[in-house]
């Protein structure tokens, strides 16, 4: 049983609430004309970073990435700010499950292959790049290895298309090191081929429950065989290319025939494995796959098949109840501790980023720890592409934060406004400026309610990505194409995220403390300590110190 918070014999930092806003993917970037937080106007911000502020790592080994190679996301970055403690997270928990074997000698693996033996086609579904964000290539590529070596006669591919997590049009350099493995394994009577796809963003990987229609293209596509027929992957990239779409995130869906029929379609007795590790995007596929009274969407035939996730993307409602690999266990997050001392909170955002201070705040965790003391809010997204309304729902999420700020019942808010994200992503510069200048006025509303209250507000970001919207060569300068224009960068970026700390006293009792190499786990022991309460032993220590007597 978790017992509740000693209280600090200091007492809290401040009287009136906490507030914690996550600038979505607002960074501090290169100072260079693809920074659109740089180029926007940003007068809120601008006035914090004259006060009380740092800068925390987001990104790599500070979030349980494998290496400082590897970019954050909004995932890990909420596990990190919630449980105050760093986890070893889906790619590195998968890449030694592979490099140690201990995916392959598992008994979900072992089950799958020996349906797949007896005459099943094997089917692997994942997006297709080496972002390790939500699956890395190298995974599939080793698993479809061990498939070969286990016995397994088909394997079907139903690829899903990147250009958001690594370079907007880099999906033909990962589908043809993709051929030239199923070239390789395709040998002795082995037939190893890729049977689907589509863009991430048009099909298949929904989350949040914000759009089923892409998942049921995704079902048509993958499992129905139902689509534009093309001979090959590559043969549809281009066909795209050539009417005008250039960003694979965005590609349609394609299913690829031989005299006519689908390669791929899935039927009764095949194995269906979903190479994704993280869990956002692809809980929505698992519910179809599993859900006997699905009603999302007419699947027209659900074919009986042997289903499993990389990893148990839900462990709360057991989404999938068959995965590969363990989750991290993550556990004692700060609003557990919180509920149990007795604390009400208040969590917000618009659907896109709701589960990010909800479910993966509270450690991949479903529902409240108690209903009494937690209030959550989702604000329904837009379903129009983000550029062309940048400011999205900021706004009315601003409006609703605002009157929880005012009415002084709740210790600790905290709201994630998604625009520089979101907007970041769709590689438009122009749009990106605006989004973050929405986010500036919306913090500068939220400010002003927590001034009213008589709070504190700590104002920060869980990675970067508006701060570059163009790519950089190896010596840090913009990248250019043959045609002089900056090469777009839609992926997330390594830069260290702001801490910004506002407080309606003007003569706080704290100051910053000396802290190495500070990252995202750290907020949560800094929360603790606005809130006057002494962080557990084990979290990342506090980024404020009292002041000397």
């Amino acid at each position: 049983m978790l017992k509740a918070l000693e209280r600090h014999k200091g007492g809290p930092f401040t009287q009136g609430p906490v507030v914690l806003v996550v600038m979505d993917g607002v960074a501090v970037g290169p100072q260079d004309e693809g920074n659109a937080v740089m180029l926007a106007r940003t007068p809120t911000l601008d006035r914090l970073s004259k006060g009380l502020w740092t800068t925390l790592r987001a990104h790599g080994t500070a979030v349980g990435m494998p290496s400082d190679d590897d970019m954050g996301n909004s995932e890990v970055g909420h596990n990190a700010l919630g449980a105050g403690r760093v986890f070893a997270q889906g790619a590195r928990l998968v890449q030694e499950a592979i490099a140690e074997g201990r995916l392959f000698e598992g008994e979900v693996w072992k089950d799958a292959i020996s349906q797949a033996r007896q005459g099943g086609i094997l089917h692997l579904l994942g997006l297709l790049s080496d972002g390790n964000v939500h699956s890395h290539e190298k995974h599939l590529h080793e698993m479809l290895r061990q498939a070969a070596k286990a016995g397994v006669q088909q394997a079907r591919l139903h690829i899903l298309l990147d250009g958001r997590d690594v370079p907007a049009d880099s999906a033909l350099i990962y589908v043809d090191r993709l051929e030239e493995v199923l070239r390789e394994l395709s040998v002795d009577g082995r037939d190893y081929r890729i049977a689907s796809g589509g863009g991430r963003m048009v099909m298949t990987m929904d989350r949040y429950e914000a759009d089923w229609p892409m998942v049921e293209r995704g079902w048509k596509t993958h499992i129905l065989g139902e689509g534009p027929h093309f001979a090959s992957a590559r043969a549809a990239i281009e066909d795209c290319r050539k009417r005008g779409n250039t960003n694979d995130q965005y590609l349609d869906p394609f299913v690829i025939v031989e005299d006519e029929k689908p390669v791929g379609a899935v039927e009764d007795g095949d194995v269906f494995l979903i190479t994704n590790f993280r869990g956002d995007r692809a809980i929505e596929l698992c519910r179809a796959f599993e859900e006997d009274d699905f009603t999302k969407f007419d699947r027209v035939r659900r074919p009986k098949v042997f289903f499993a996730g990389m990893m148990q993307y839900d462990g709360d409602l057991g989404i999938p109840s068959r995965y590969l690999v363990e989750p991290p266990a993550i556990q004692r997050t700060i609003s557990e501790y919180l509920v149990h001392s007795g604390v009400r909170q208040f969590a917000i955002s618009e659907t896109q980023k709701f589960g990010h201070v909800t479910y993966f705040w509270n450690g991949n965790r479903s529902g409240k720890f108690d209903e009494s003391l937690e209030t959550y809010v989702e604000i329904p997204s837009d379903r129009v592409p983000f550029e062309q309304r940048p400011w999205m729902k900021a706004a009315e999420i601003t409006d609703r934060l605002v009157e929880e700020i005012v009415v002084g019942k709740t210790p600790f808010l905290r709201v994630n406004i998604a625009n520089g994200d979101m907007v970041g992503h769709t590689g438009s510069l122009e749009a990106a400026v605006i989004a973050v200048e929405a986010v500036d006025l919306c913090v500068a509303r939220i400010l002003e309610a927590v001034k009213t209250a008589g709070g504190m507000a700590l104002v920060t970001a869980d990675h970067g990505n508006a701060d570059e919207m163009f790519a950089h060569d190896k010596k840090g300068h913009i990248a250019y194409k043959k045609d002089g224009k900056p090469e777009l960068k839609t992926s997330h970026t390594l830069n260290p995220v702001p801490l910004y700390v506002y407080d309606a006293n003007e003569t706080p009792s704290y100051e910053l403390a000396q802290c190495e190499q500070p990252g995202l786990a750290n907020v949560a022991a800094t929360i603790l300590d606005c809130l006057g309460f002494v962080p557990p032993e084990d979290y990342e220590p506090s980024l404020l110190q009292r002041k000397p007597n």
